[in-house]
């Protein structure tokens, strides 16, 4: 039951150790490569030879997990150990909404450590205090120099490296509302996007203007002291603006590709001056390959993809053929549903796993987002984390492995092991809505979407509706039976309580929508509760920064309600 699985366990007969046996360790470079640890467990004596200190550390942690599972004594057994990938890594967004408080940051990484992850990126558009620039983040609640420092400190302890990630380029609509930095926009009175809503500011940098390198290098100044990490992750993703504005005629005469290109060498060479290694999402660079040719080879493309039938084979060897280095990114699948997409997620970390591993992708990053409110709860994130971090240990070993009474034991410490089929059967909610929906939930689409959203939810029948509901209600009993030794116990079931009924209301508020029987004074009322406890509850693990801007997302239906009442 240990998580990750090592490539090899080999139990033995004879005698195993008592709880604090000796332990002989032993570093030796031959063993294997990076991380590779032997653990060779006998009669009252353990034994630990690995390749590097990390080795030594993860074998520690494997024999920390093996006394959860046997705590009267160990028996004998040998473990031979190494990674799939050098890098493992895990992304946290918090600049959509949530900033977690320190307490909950450390407790993160108590966790990723002991599940063997080795890489911490806290993905930041606005949420760093930046002394110059109060006004973008003075509401949000926002990470200090002081606590990246702490943060990267309490990190390096636990073999895990804590890299900067500033978005540079697209995604900094939370700076472009402010009059100050509107200039710099490329399209500064607002877009429409190709699905249909309107972003009614800035959302890239104009790249062809000069203030716009030298702001992002202002940032660079004062962010990237606070960390140890040779890395820097400068985002550029999803430029869904370029073009459209300011550099219109240059995008017309030299290709939008091009433009963006040219961009993102000059942000390269600044980080570079910084004495960082670049790395960036690769999705706009994908849509013409071969620039990745003319990419400088010591920076590394995030090859990124959430869906279960990403085509990471087809990416992932067009990037291999350019010899740049590269990760394989997938996610939790938590974001935008409320519960999670269990099977979607899991199908999407595998796939990830077996075409980087074949495509020699040097890291694995799990990505965990927060796009409209953050509206899912930490623990619904827990099996998409774990399940990830135990393929991108060993793929062989893991992808046919039963994770469910591992997470129980080393995640949720639940000795009756509900928790995490509880989790797993709640975030498979998602598909009584039979048509497929990517990136998201149709029923989160149907309580936070508005008309903007509609094509996302209007399809939805009230039987989909109906049967969505059905199954909240048988799961929810089971809750009880959950028994946590774990310090937060209690709030990680009233999460779920509350997560179970914010989907519930979600398609209650899809029924209302289709002219069914429920009454919109009947939903005013139970929502009003619903948004107090999620108020309570984030405010148990974050930052009150960004609340604000969470409850907007639910009370836009409670307006409806007000509306036809």
């Amino acid at each position: 039951m240990l998580i990750p699985q090592p490539k090899n366990l080999e139990r033995r007969t004879g005698p195993g150790s008592r709880h604090g046996a000796p332990c002989q360790e032993k570093i030796d470079p031959m063993l294997g490569p990076e991380q590779s640890y032997r653990l060779s467990i006998g009669e009252d004596q353990i034994s630990i030879i690995a390749s590097d200190a990390a080795g030594v550390f993860y074998a520690h942690q494997t024999l920390n997990q093996l006394k959860r599972e046997f705590p009267e004594s160990l028996p004998a057994m040998v473990i031979e150990d190494s990674p799939d990938f050098a890098v493992r890594g895990f992304m946290l967004d918090i600049s959509r909404d949530k900033v977690p408080t320190m307490a909950t940051l450390f407790a993160l990484v108590d966790l990723l450590s002991e599940l063997k992850i080795n890489q911490l990126q806290l993905y930041t558009e606005h949420t760093f205090a930046y002394r110059e620039h109060r006004v973008v983040w003075q509401e949000s609640s926002p990470m200090t120099g002081d606590e990246i420092r702490q943060l990267d400190s309490y990190c390096r302890k636990r073999f895990i490296e804590l890299v900067p990630n500033q978005n540079s380029f697209g995604h900094l609509e939370r700076w472009f509302k402010h009059a100050p930095y509107q200039h710099l926009a490329e399209k500064p009175e607002g877009f429409s996007f190709s699905w249909g809503t309107r972003a009614p500011n800035g959302f890239s940098l104009n790249p062809t203007d000069p203030r716009s390198m030298k702001f992002i290098e202002s940032l660079y100044d004062e962010l990237l002291p606070n960390f140890t990490s040779g890395l820097f992750n400068v985002g550029c993703d999803e430029t869904l603006d370029l073009g459209l504005g300011r550099s219109k005629a240059d995008v017309e005469r030299r290709g939008r590709e091009r433009v963006y290109f040219d961009f993102l060498v000059k942000i390269y060479e600044a980080v570079k001056r910084r004495g960082k290694r670049m790395m960036f999402w690769g999705d706009i660079i994908l849509h013409k390959p071969e620039l990745l040719n003319e990419l400088p080879r010591d920076i590394i493309a995030l090859n990124w993809g959430y869906e279960a039938d990403h085509p990471f084979e087809k990416e992932m060897q067009a990037i291999r053929n350019s010899r740049v280095p590269f990760y394989v990114c997938p996610g939790t699948s938590s974001w935008c549903s409320i519960s999670g997409r269990t099977d979607n997620a899991i199908a999407n970390l595998q796939n990830a796993a077996k075409h980087g591993i074949a495509n020699g992708a040097s890291g694995y990053l799990i990505t965990d987002w927060g796009d409209y409110g953050h509206l899912q709860y930490q623990p619904v994130s827990y099996i998409g984390i774990a399940a990830g971090a135990a393929y991108s240990w060993s793929y062989e070993a893991n992808r046919r492995a039963s994770l469910e009474i591992a997470i129980d034991m080393h995640v949720f410490a639940d000795r009756a092991e509900v928790m995490t089929n509880w989790l797993g059967e709640f975030g498979n909610i998602y598909q009584c809505a039979k048509e497929p929906l990517s990136n998201g939930s149709r029923f989160f689409w149907t309580l936070v979407g508005g008309e903007d959203r509609r094509k996302n939810y209007q399809n939805v029948t009230i039987e989909e509706f109906e049967q969505a509901i059905k199954r909240i209600d048988q799961l929810l009993p089971s809750l009880q039976k959950a028994r946590m030794d774990h310090s937060d116990a209690d709030l990680v079931l009233a999460e779920c309580r509350n997560a179970a009924a914010m989907l519930r209301h979600a398609c209650r508020h899809g029924i209302f929508l289709g002219r069914g029987p429920i009454k919109n004074v009947d939903l005013a009322g139970e929502l009003q509760k619903i948004m107090a406890e999620h108020r309570r509850l984030w405010l148990l693990r974050n930052r009150p920064g960004g609340l604000n801007d969470s409850i907007t997302r639910l009370s836009s239906s409670l307006s409806a309600y007000r509306a036809k009442s």
